[in-house]
């Protein structure tokens, strides 16, 4: 199973500050310990919602918001893309990871199970199966 496991932003990362070299090492080594498990797939982190957009979505109408954006709770700093074998494992990967942002307040991992081809049911036909498999070796011959 694949798991997004979110960092949430915080009001530091939202104003662009940048971790402290101690942060930046302990992350590095528990992305070395993901990468040496064999159960990290992706990482990145994000910079602050200022310099993103949002697209929002009303029939054929679409409208471009740009940021920053006011929830900081609801907005994302960086994430990680691991496979495990079941939520309690991806729980278990989360609990060892460093403390994501320096200072006051806390700090927030959500963790979410990415969807499999085979989670769609009959929905997904053989040939949106085909095109899905098609389209991923493509993505994967360009890496």
């Amino acid at each position: 199973m694949r798991f997004m496991v979110i960092v949430r932003a915080t009001k530091a990362s939202e104003s662009g500050e940048m971790p402290s070299e101690q942060l930046l090492t302990a992350m590095g080594n528990y992305n070395e310990e993901l990468v040496k498990a064999g159960v990290l797939l992706a990482m990145d982190g994000l910079h602050p919602s200022s310099k993103g957009a949002r697209v929002r979505f009303t029939g054929d109408r679409r409208e471009v918001i740009d940021g920053p954006f006011a929830e900081t709770r609801e907005l994302i700093a960086g994430f990680w893309l691991i496979q495990v074998s079941l939520l309690d494992e991806a729980i278990e990967w989360v609990k060892r990871c460093p403390t994501p942002f320096d200072g006051p307040g806390s700090s927030e991992i959500e963790i979410r199970r990415v969807f499999e081809n085979e989670d769609f049911g009959a929905e997904f036909t053989p040939e949106a199966r085909e095109q899905e498999d098609r389209l991923r070796a493509e993505i994967a011959g360009r890496q």
